[in-house]
């Protein structure tokens, strides 16, 4: 699976867990104030728990960039005559 996919989900089953966890605590709050709180939560534990995900997305995001100047760089020499093949 993409490693952003797996990123995105990860960080959504944390949202909800943290918003299922504060809407069922009995505490006299705005159901919204709740799940601000739980977004927040979840960024802050998601720092911590998904830094190997995190890490992969970025790796792939890396790659991509690496092999776009890469190709940029074929297509500029080939434009300039300089292509050896």
């Amino acid at each position: 699976m993409n490693p952003m996919m797996k990123y995105t989900i990860a960080r959504l089953g944390l949202f909800i867990v943290a918003a299922a966890v504060l809407l069922v605590v009995p505490i006299e709050l705005n159901p919204f104030l709740k799940l601000g709180i739980a977004l927040i939560a979840s960024a802050i534990l998601s720092f911590f728990l998904l830094r190997k995900l995190r890490d992969d997305v970025a790796n792939q995001l890396a790659d991509g960039a690496r092999q776009r100047a890469d190709r940029k760089e074929k297509l500029r020499s080939a434009l300039a005559g300089d292509d050896q093949d």
